[in-house]
């Protein structure tokens, strides 16, 4: 048995490749006083890896070429000699695209999968759906009777932002890219509404979808979603800026061509990183996990078979070919 990993190769230069990621085959790490090895099963694929990828300023600290890709995966720890954590328990931890991996238990979630399925805590009840639940909550402040749209909807984060705007009593509408994608998002998650932006008519769906105009805008995107939403936002509106991923590859994309709707509507608009709200995290995974467990939260994952093919998969999130959730499956 030997362990596989995939190391960053070479920082990209615009869009991302196979040529930035190289997979090494190497010993199963062993546990030393203090540590446990975990046989990671799923992995999650996200948006904030593409930021780690440079070598640039960001709210945490780059990826380093040569060592292995940033990342949190899901598993069962197989040797301990962590006074916490016994062999056959499931765990979440952030050992990153790998097979297998070592840890002290820094930062690391015992995980139930009789109450959810062991993927879910990379989803709706892992970081997206904290993501979710603190941006809608702690920054959109939604109102019963409000209207909250959100980009990427069909995504993890997006897919559950709607979906507790439904809970709280508010119009959701979507904005997704294609049919297939915003059918989801309105017949399974339960949306009001979804604006296809591969339609050619953004704007005018948008108006469409939306008559008493926005009052939460979460935003997932950036780029020319932002700005058509800027055109629809309500006098003392809240837009949440949790995601720019139609400008990860080409910062030019992300250009605002509508600023002074800001002043014009005395928009609130906050960026947050879900990491600055670690207090919450508890609350947050409890109600996002009932939430599941219950049926009231639904979700759907795109699941790419085997660590050789994560890059290819995390390209493809990037062009938002995935549908759902982007997890790799290791077993």
């Amino acid at each position: 048995m030997k362990n596989k990993q995939i190391l960053l190769a070479a920082r990209p230069q615009g869009a991302v490749t196979e040529a930035n990621f190289r997979l090494l085959e190497n010993e199963i790490p062993q546990a030393a006083d203090g540590e446990f090895v975990v046989r990671n099963h799923f992995l999650s694929l996200d948006p904030y890896m593409r930021g780690r990828m440079d070598d640039s300023k960001s709210y945490a600290a780059s990826a380093m070429v040569g060592e292995v890709m940033v990342g949190t995966a899901v598993g069962e720890v197989i040797e301990s000699k962590h006074a916490k954590f016994k062999a056959g328990e499931f765990v979440e931890t952030r050992t990153g695209w790998q097979l297998y991996g070592k840890s002290n238990g820094g930062g690391t979630r015992r995980l139930d999968p009789n109450f959810v399925p062991l993927s879910a805590y990379l989803g709706a009840v892992g970081m997206p759906g904290v993501t979710a639940w603190i941006g809608l909550n702690e920054h959109g402040k939604p109102k019963a009777g409000e209207t909250v749209v959100v980009s990427a909807a069909s995504g993890a984060v997006g897919g559950t932002v709607g979906q507790l705007a439904k809970l709280k009593g508010c119009r959701a509408v979507g904005v997704a890219g294609g049919k297939a994608k915003c059918d989801y998002v309105v017949n399974e998650l339960g949306f009001d509404a979804c604006v296809d932006y591969k339609a050619g008519n953004l704007d005018a769906d948008l108006k469409a979808a939306c008559p008493s105009g926005v009052d939460v805008y979460f935003d997932n995107v950036g780029g020319p979603v932002l700005n058509a939403a800027l055109g629809h936002m309500n006098a003392f509106s809240r837009i949440v800026l949790c995601g720019q991923i139609s400008g990860y590859d080409d910062p030019d994309a992300l250009a605002v061509k509508n600023f002074r709707a800001f002043l014009v509507n005395r928009i609130n608009l906050r960026g947050f990183i879900c990491s600055d709200h670690l207090e919450l995290w508890k609350p947050a995974l409890a109600e996002l996990g009932q939430l599941v467990h219950d049926g009231k939260i639904k979700y759907r994952e795109s699941i790419a078979e085997g660590l050789e093919n994560a890059p290819q998969a995390f390209i493809g999130l990037l062009k938002g070919k995935n549908f759902g959730k982007q997890l790799v499956n290791l077993v």
